[in-house]
């Protein structure tokens, strides 16, 4: 195979890999970091205790993250047609992608909000912040460098699994793959291809690490932490703004 064919095949190939991987991470982020969130709030002594609670998410995502990725893209196959209407293909491969990392980066998020220095949340609860205050003005912000990161963890990991759907028809880099260098026994076009799958992993990483330490530079140049005094306090009327310094 010329490298000309290679090029042909591999630039679809590789959009479907971008395509499939960049819609599992949004509908990742934005149901793993609640559960994530929910987690640590539900535990012993968080705003929103509830023992119950946390123990069947916490089961939900130990479940969760115990299944093998390429058997929980079979097992949800009935799920996987009725949502998208089809089986095969980036988009299918989607719903267990994202299926598979949600659990996955709920732990992350849990992990990385339990690092939040803790007298912080004690002085936002002793001016009387809510709990949504809490998560929206010290949780959130004090915890985003660990977020990030988690998040470049988790995009490297779909990575990975976006190529393992390759082997039951997922499209993408992975099936390309599968197809030519397995069952044709196009060794150098496997490993071009392998070398693709690195390149992407590295510049996820590279970009990931530059977030991560311009948000660490900025946090600590910053100072304090800014919140607002809910209304109808008895020490005020309207909102006024609060200082924690660090």
């Amino acid at each position: 195979m010329t490298w000309d064919q290679m090029q042909e095949l591999m630039w679809p190939a590789t959009w479907e890999t971008l395509q499939m991987v960049g819609v599992a991470t949004l509908a990742t982020v934005l149901l793993g970091l609640p559960i994530g969130l929910l987690l640590v709030l539900t535990d012993k002594g968080g705003a929103l205790q509830n023992m119950p609670v946390n123990r069947v998410l916490g089961t939900i995502v130990n479940v969760g993250r115990s299944l093998p990725f390429i058997i929980l893209m079979v097992a949800l196959q009935a799920f996987t047609r009725s949502l998208v209407g089809t089986t095969i293909g980036w988009q299918a491969a989607t719903v267990p992608l994202a299926i598979g990392a949600i659990p996955f980066f709920a732990r992350l998020v849990e992990t990385s909000v339990r690092e939040v220095d803790g007298g912080l949340l004690e002085a936002v609860h002793a001016m009387g912040g809510s709990t949504w205050t809490t998560v929206r003005k010290v949780l959130l912000p004090e915890s985003l460098p660990a977020l990030v990161s988690s998040v470049t963890t988790t995009i490297i990991a779909l990575i990975g699994f976006s190529a393992m759907a390759g082997t039951v028809g997922g499209g993408g880099l992975g099936t390309l793959a599968v197809n030519y260098g397995y069952q044709r026994f196009e060794t150098t076009f496997m490993w071009v291809i392998v070398a693709e799958l690195v390149v992407l992993v590295m510049a996820v990483q590279l970009i990931g690490d530059v977030i991560v330490r311009r948000l660490t530079h900025r946090g600590h140049s910053g100072g304090a932490t800014r919140l607002l005094r809910p209304r109808g306090t008895a020490e005020t009327t309207a909102d006024e703004e609060l200082v924690l310094p660090h």
